[in-house]
């Protein structure tokens, strides 16, 4: 994440996350008691984004504000609010329900395998039968990025966690994201729904992945992961 003291050219920012050539970087503006927040992948602004929220929630509560005990941003998503949890940091997002669609033949080919179900919210999401068959997935991403979709989640129940998913969005700039928040607006409530509890762990299966521990809260997701610092260091402009 990226903390300024105002905001840059939105072309300057966008410079910046191509540079940095991650899933999204995450720009942040004090404002009052609350923090305007923005996410950009290598080739676009976001509407929501999980980790980048969870790194800038980190980032405050360890270096800005240590006494705080609820970080609000305003984003383009609303207001997220951010709380400590035990070791856990909780992210308070909007459930993002799908709908269940038709099958896509085009991206069917371009996952490589058939899935059982398939729903449709901002992204497709492709629901197999085991977790083997969403680990061993290997899409051609230049035949996803066709898809008129911003990304495409493919999930299933899990053999240790209670559901698994992976997350591609090559249309987007992001091939493969490690681990998505947002994708979990629309993974929970499914799941939440499929199993008939509302407390659910999950695992991203993605090469770097992460363990998500999740809640959901009407039409609110409430989504825990942990954090640590990796790097700091400055951009010359």
């Amino acid at each position: 994440m990226c903390l300024l003291e105002g905001w840059l050219e939105d072309e300057r920012m966008q410079a910046i996350a191509a540079e940095n050539n991650l899933s999204e970087t995450a720009f942040l503006v004090r404002s009052g008691k609350s923090y305007e927040l923005r996410w950009f992948t290598p080739t676009c602004e976001v509407d929501l984004c999980g980790h980048a929220t969870l790194a800038s929630a980190f980032v405050i509560f360890e270096y800005l504000d240590r006494e705080a005990g609820v970080i609000r941003f305003q984003t383009r998503s609303g207001e997220l609010r951010v709380r400590r949890n035990g070791d856990l940091l909780a992210m308070d997002f909007p459930a993002r329900p799908a709908q269940r669609c038709e099958p896509n033949a085009a991206l069917e080919r371009a996952l490589g395998k058939a899935p059982r179900e398939l729903y449709l919210a901002r992204d497709y999401m492709a629901v197999y039968d085991s977790e083997d068959e969403v680990r061993t997935l290997a899409p051609d991403l230049h035949a996803l990025a066709q898809i008129d979709c911003f990304a495409t989640i493919v999930t299933a129940p899990g053999r240790q966690a209670d559901f698994v998913s992976r997350f591609f969005a090559p249309r987007s700039g992001i091939p493969e994201d490690p681990v998505t928040g947002s994708a979990h607006c629309t993974l929970v409530p499914y799941w939440a729904d499929r199993l008939g509890k509302t407390s659910l762990q999950a695992l991203q299966v993605s090469p770097r992945g992460g363990e998500l521990w999740c809640e959901l809260q009407g039409d609110r997701v409430s989504i825990s992961g942990q954090a640590v610092l990796y790097l700091e260091g400055s951009i010359f402009l």
